[in-house]
């Protein structure tokens, strides 16, 4: 299954950090800059969001926070404000390789990059550590396949 979008904003809740706004080049529209590759792109407020981007809680909230992302209050879901024309960096970006739910499908964890473990749920953390975390070679699809059967047997289901 392909990477989908929670909307939780955690990535980009810190990506005012490596990106920000090199130039206003006006009618909503900017250059965002990369601060570790140098590489400049140019964003534009989508039209449906206009309003969302015009308010300036979550900067205010979110001080290190990609300048572009807003949350709706209600719903609670975070929104790029420039989604359309967003860096190719952020269009690559997947916050989970593994994402484990439990049975009521609230996140129990995930697994970043290679092998790297978030868990939200301390059963899942037991899981792990008695069952998963000497799994032999993490990074490749036999890796996943035990995981994952590991995880399903418990109770768990994982979106890859």
């Amino acid at each position: 299954m392909a990477f989908e979008c929670q909307q939780c904003g955690e990535c980009c809740s810190i990506m005012g950090q490596v990106l920000f706004v090199s130039r206003d080049c006006g009618d909503r529209r900017y250059i965002l800059t990369n601060r570790y590759t140098g590489e400049k792109t140019l964003v534009e407020v989508d039209p449906d969001k206009i309003a969302l981007y015009e308010d300036q809680s979550t900067t205010r909230r979110f001080p290190e926070s990609c300048p572009f992302l807003r949350f709706r209050e209600q719903d609670s879901r975070a929104y790029c404000t420039v989604h359309l024309t967003r860096s190719d960096m952020c269009r690559d970006f997947g916050c989970w390789r593994l994402l484990i739910l439990k049975p009521d499908g609230s996140r129990a964890g995930r697994v970043m990059y290679l092998s790297h473990f978030c868990p939200d749920d301390p059963d899942l953390a037991r899981l792990w550590e008695e069952q998963i975390r000497d799994i032999e070679d993490p990074g490749d699809e036999a890796w996943d396949r035990a995981v994952i059967t590991v995880l399903t047997g418990a109770g768990y289901s994982v979106r890859k």
